[in-house]
């Protein structure tokens, strides 16, 4: 046997033929193959995801096309040209969205800051103190089950259950001012009744962030925090630059799914303060305000108008920080690394013919 070299650039190189002179199957046979596979991949699963398309456009595209459609109208009443009171919703076209910006959309604004007020401050305080309530269920104590199915439970209390229990605590004679030592009427007008669905809203909810901040807390290897140690990095150090960072993508999935939840908000404040009070009035309640008044028209562009405020926050969201959301790691490194894997020379291999 004779070891010869063949250089990297020849037709042969990296190949061997058979004993039997059979030459070895074409590249194009295999990937035409592939291809195939690939195709029929697809259309499994696209016949696997073709129920829930269904029920999705079902439950959510004919609405919000019924919506775009009703909003087009305005309210019946008196028809100029007969005298007589119409039975059918005039076309406006786009003056109801247009109202918004006159004199008539003063209650819009209004809700409209209400809405971004509770989002901001609610979604904020939620933060911080589900990312403490995980980092206390994360430890190893006795009693810790105990402790998760006390701080989930809020999150277990239906909404409505919720907003009469606040009720009941923030009465003129109950429980918060029998604490604080003074009469305050929360469920009125004014700044109190913002504090009253702040506190209600930031309990019932913090623990669904601290739930998914304990999922990604769990999945960190605790050989990491062994390193830190023993290069002497402190607690706040290795929460700062290692629990933080790792748990982050967690953290942006349940800011991202609380704001949206934050931006509709209805049920709470509409039990707790009550409907029509310009403090807590958020842009559900104004639409449910409108639609309970039979301005079917104006209340579908409100919904409407809602319906993009929540998209474009969430498309920002998403755009912005989308490679965290997923655990993209990615980056330039990780581009790299792949583009190198993929340039990598292949050397040229040494076959063995017969003498």
């Amino acid at each position: 046997m004779a070891d010869t070299k063949i250089p990297p650039g020849s037709a042969t190189a990296g190949t061997e033929r058979p004993a039997g002179g059979r030459a070895p199957v074409s590249g194009r046979r295999r990937s035409g193959s592939g291809a195939r596979a690939t195709a029929g991949s697809g259309r499994v699963a696209a016949l696997l995801v073709s129920p829930t398309l269904l029920v999705l456009s079902i439950v959510v595209l004919y609405p919000t096309i019924m919506a775009l459609q009703e909003s087009l109208y305005g309210t019946k009443g008196l028809d100029p040209k007969t005298g007589f009171i119409s039975d059918t919703e005039p076309y406006v076209g786009l003056k109801n969205y247009a109202d918004i910006f006159g004199a008539a959309g003063n209650r819009f604004w209004n809700a409209f800051w209400n809405t971004t007020f509770f989002t901001v401050v609610t979604v904020g305080l939620e933060t911080v103190i589900g990312v403490a309530m995980a980092l206390i269920m994360h430890k190893a104590f006795s009693g810790r089950g105990l402790i998760r199915a006390s701080i989930l439970i809020p999150w277990a209390v239906p909404t409505a259950i919720s907003g009469l229990l606040w009720r009941w605590i923030f009465n003129s004679n109950g429980i918060a001012n029998a604490l604080i030592g003074h009469q305050v009427l929360w469920t009125t007008e004014g700044f109190h009744a913002k504090v009253a669905v702040i506190v209600a809203e930031v309990w019932k909810t913090s623990p669904f962030i601290g739930l998914l901040v304990l999922a990604g807390l769990q999945v960190i290897s605790k050989e990491v925090y062994e390193a830190a140690r023993l290069d002497g990095a402190s607690a706040p150090r290795q929460f700062w630059h290692i629990t933080l960072p790792l748990v982050k993508p967690a953290l942006l999935v349940a800011m991202l799914f609380r704001c949206m939840d934050a931006l509709r908000m209805f049920d709470l404040p509409y039990l707790l303060i009550g409907a029509q009070k310009n403090s807590v009035e958020t842009l559900s309640m104004l639409a449910q305000s409108e639609a309970s008044n039979v301005r079917f028209g104006p209340a579908s562009a409100y919904s409407v108008l809602l319906f993009l405020y929540v998209f474009l926050v969430a498309l920002a969201f998403v755009r912005l920080l989308g490679a965290d959301l997923v655990g993209d790691d990615s980056g330039s490194g990780g581009k790299s690394r792949t583009t190198g894997w993929r340039r990598k020379r292949i050397l040229p291999r040494r076959t063995e013919v017969t003498a």
